[in-house]
Protein backbone atom coordinates (compact mmCIF):
# COMPACT_ATOMS: atom_id res chain seq x y z
CA UNK A 1 0.00 0.00 0.00
CA UNK A 2 1.32 3.16 -0.75
CA UNK A 3 0.83 6.44 1.06
CA UNK A 4 -0.72 9.03 -1.65
CA UNK A 5 -0.98 12.83 -0.58
CA UNK A 6 -4.76 11.97 -0.44
CA UNK A 7 -4.30 9.28 2.44
CA UNK A 8 -1.90 11.23 4.14
CA UNK A 9 -4.24 13.91 4.62
CA UNK A 10 -6.79 12.06 5.44
CA UNK A 11 -4.77 10.56 8.20
CA UNK A 12 -3.56 13.68 9.38
CA UNK A 13 -7.03 14.68 9.58
CA UNK A 14 -8.35 11.95 11.67
CA UNK A 15 -5.25 12.18 13.95
CA UNK A 16 -6.16 15.68 14.80
CA UNK A 17 -9.87 14.59 15.63
CA UNK A 18 -8.69 12.21 18.22
CA UNK A 19 -9.33 8.62 16.41
CA UNK A 20 -6.81 6.21 17.86
CA UNK A 21 -4.37 4.03 15.05
CA UNK A 22 -7.04 1.45 14.95
CA UNK A 23 -9.98 3.57 13.98
CA UNK A 24 -7.64 5.05 11.29
CA UNK A 25 -6.59 2.01 10.02
CA UNK A 26 -10.30 0.91 9.42
CA UNK A 27 -11.71 4.17 7.48
CA UNK A 28 -8.51 3.95 5.66
CA UNK A 29 -8.64 1.13 4.50
CA UNK A 30 -5.70 -1.48 3.36
CA UNK A 31 -3.44 -0.56 6.41
CA UNK A 32 -2.71 -1.63 9.65
CA UNK A 33 -2.80 -0.35 13.05
CA UNK A 34 0.82 -0.37 13.14
CA UNK A 35 1.37 1.11 9.66
CA UNK A 36 -0.60 3.89 10.66
CA UNK A 37 0.97 4.56 14.34
CA UNK A 38 4.37 4.66 12.29
CA UNK A 39 3.21 6.98 9.46
CA UNK A 40 2.54 9.36 12.23
CA UNK A 41 5.78 9.08 13.56
CA UNK A 42 7.31 10.00 10.78
CA UNK A 43 5.32 12.89 9.85
CA UNK A 44 5.90 13.96 13.49
CA UNK A 45 2.30 14.16 14.15
CA UNK A 46 1.52 14.68 18.02
CA UNK A 47 -0.52 16.96 18.53
CA UNK A 48 -3.75 15.23 19.11
CA UNK A 49 -6.23 17.90 18.33
CA UNK A 50 -4.48 20.67 20.24
CA UNK A 51 -3.12 23.68 18.71
CA UNK A 52 -0.51 24.50 20.85
CA UNK A 53 1.24 22.77 23.85
CA UNK A 54 0.58 25.37 26.28
CA UNK A 55 -2.92 23.05 27.46
CA UNK A 56 -0.45 20.50 28.40
CA UNK A 57 1.40 22.86 30.59
CA UNK A 58 -1.62 24.11 32.35
CA UNK A 59 -3.05 20.59 32.71
CA UNK A 60 0.05 19.39 34.39
CA UNK A 61 -0.02 22.11 37.01
CA UNK A 62 -3.47 21.41 37.57
CA UNK A 63 -2.81 17.91 38.06
CA UNK A 64 0.20 18.42 40.20
CA UNK A 65 -2.25 21.15 42.66
CA UNK A 66 -4.53 18.36 42.51
CA UNK A 67 -1.76 15.81 43.89
CA UNK A 68 -0.85 18.46 46.59
CA UNK A 69 -3.98 18.60 47.67
CA UNK A 70 -4.18 14.88 47.74
CA UNK A 71 -0.77 14.35 49.33
CA UNK A 72 -1.68 17.28 51.97
CA UNK A 73 -5.03 15.21 52.35
CA UNK A 74 -3.12 11.92 53.39
CA UNK A 75 -0.35 13.53 55.10
CA UNK A 76 -3.01 15.51 57.94
CA UNK A 77 -4.77 11.63 58.76
CA UNK A 78 -1.40 9.99 59.24
CA UNK A 79 1.02 12.49 60.52
CA UNK A 80 1.36 16.22 61.92
CA UNK A 81 3.14 18.73 59.50
CA UNK A 82 4.04 21.94 60.52
CA UNK A 83 2.95 24.60 58.53
CA UNK A 84 5.80 27.36 57.21
CA UNK A 85 7.12 28.82 54.15
CA UNK A 86 9.92 27.07 52.07
CA UNK A 87 10.88 23.57 52.51
CA UNK A 88 8.63 21.89 54.53
CA UNK A 89 9.26 18.18 53.32
CA UNK A 90 12.17 17.99 55.65
CA UNK A 91 10.08 19.00 58.74
CA UNK A 92 7.49 16.15 58.70
CA UNK A 93 7.28 14.51 62.06
CA UNK A 94 5.61 11.02 62.54
CA UNK A 95 3.19 10.08 64.91
CA UNK A 96 3.89 6.61 65.09
CA UNK A 97 6.56 3.86 64.33
CA UNK A 98 5.74 2.09 60.57
CA UNK A 99 4.31 -0.52 60.84
CA UNK A 100 6.60 -4.21 59.85
CA UNK A 101 4.58 -5.71 57.01
CA UNK A 102 7.37 -9.05 57.08
CA UNK A 103 6.31 -11.65 59.10
CA UNK A 104 8.92 -14.37 60.34
CA UNK A 105 7.87 -17.42 61.11
CA UNK A 106 8.69 -18.59 64.92
CA UNK A 107 11.28 -21.09 64.92
CA UNK A 108 11.56 -23.86 67.14
CA UNK A 109 13.91 -25.85 68.96
CA UNK A 110 16.20 -25.44 66.17
CA UNK A 111 20.40 -25.74 67.09
CA UNK A 112 22.15 -23.65 64.61
CA UNK A 113 25.04 -25.72 63.44
CA UNK A 114 28.43 -24.40 63.37
CA UNK A 115 29.70 -24.34 59.93
CA UNK A 116 32.17 -26.36 58.93
CA UNK A 117 34.05 -23.54 56.33
CA UNK A 118 34.60 -26.52 53.42
CA UNK A 119 35.45 -24.81 50.05
CA UNK A 120 34.21 -25.62 47.14
CA UNK A 121 36.47 -28.63 45.75
CA UNK A 122 35.85 -30.28 49.31
CA UNK A 123 31.87 -30.35 48.49
CA UNK A 124 30.28 -33.92 48.41
CA UNK A 125 26.80 -35.34 48.13
CA UNK A 126 26.53 -35.42 51.80
CA UNK A 127 27.84 -32.13 52.68
CA UNK A 128 25.64 -28.82 53.41
CA UNK A 129 26.09 -26.16 50.33
CA UNK A 130 24.86 -23.21 52.06
CA UNK A 131 27.30 -20.53 51.27
CA UNK A 132 28.60 -18.65 53.88
CA UNK A 133 29.76 -14.97 53.02
CA UNK A 134 30.87 -13.14 49.86
CA UNK A 135 31.63 -15.48 47.17
CA UNK A 136 34.29 -12.46 45.47
CA UNK A 137 36.05 -12.45 48.72
CA UNK A 138 38.78 -15.01 50.29
CA UNK A 139 37.01 -15.81 53.30
CA UNK A 140 34.11 -17.41 50.98
CA UNK A 141 32.89 -21.14 52.19
CA UNK A 142 30.47 -23.37 52.25
CA UNK A 143 28.21 -24.87 55.72
CA UNK A 144 29.57 -28.32 55.09
CA UNK A 145 27.69 -30.26 58.02
CA UNK A 146 25.65 -33.35 57.15
CA UNK A 147 23.06 -32.47 54.55
CA UNK A 148 19.57 -35.14 54.60
CA UNK A 149 19.20 -37.47 51.58
CA UNK A 150 16.43 -35.10 49.98
CA UNK A 151 18.30 -31.52 49.53
CA UNK A 152 21.50 -29.94 49.27
CA UNK A 153 21.55 -28.84 52.81
CA UNK A 154 21.80 -29.11 56.24
CA UNK A 155 18.54 -29.66 58.22
CA UNK A 156 18.80 -26.16 59.97
CA UNK A 157 19.61 -24.25 56.32
CA UNK A 158 16.32 -26.24 54.51
CA UNK A 159 14.20 -24.89 57.28
CA UNK A 160 15.86 -21.58 56.29
CA UNK A 161 15.52 -22.22 52.33
CA UNK A 162 12.61 -23.49 52.08
CA UNK A 163 9.07 -22.17 53.11
CA UNK A 164 6.09 -23.86 52.89
CA UNK A 165 3.34 -22.47 50.30
CA UNK A 166 1.26 -22.07 52.73
CA UNK A 167 3.16 -19.40 54.49
CA UNK A 168 4.10 -17.81 51.40
CA UNK A 169 0.26 -16.92 50.04
CA UNK A 170 0.21 -15.47 53.52
CA UNK A 171 2.76 -13.36 53.95
CA UNK A 172 1.67 -12.00 50.66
Amino acid sequence: MNWTDERVELLRKLWSEGLSASQIAAQLGGVSRNAVIGKVHRLKLSGRGRATAAPARQKKATQGASMQKSVARAASTTRHVTASIGATALQVQFDAEPVARHYIRPVENVVVPISRNLQLVELTERTCKWPNGDPLSEEFSFCGNDAAETGPYCKYHARVAFQPAAERRRSR
